[in-house]
């Protein structure tokens, strides 16, 4: 990934809650995404940062791909 993301990204793998803060930590796969709350800069935003926080909040689409479900 080319951007920098940190935040709270909390996911399940088999029976246990994992806890990450960097979205590059997070394995290609897992049982399932628990939570997702991304960090943002203070506003105002700049139109540049607007960009990038869309292309932030577009990986969570990612990560549900990612998803195994197995229970």
């Amino acid at each position: 990934m080319n951007i920098q993301t940190t935040g709270v990204f909390k996911i399940l793998i088999g029976n246990v809650l994992h806890t990450y803060t960097n979205y590059d930590e997070i394995p290609k796969s897992f049982t399932n995404l628990i939570s997702f709350k991304l960090d943002y800069s203070s506003e105002p935003h700049s139109e540049e940062e607007h960009t990038m926080i869309e292309e932030k909040t577009n990986l969570i689409h990612e990560l549900m791909a990612r998803e195994t479900n197995d229970h």
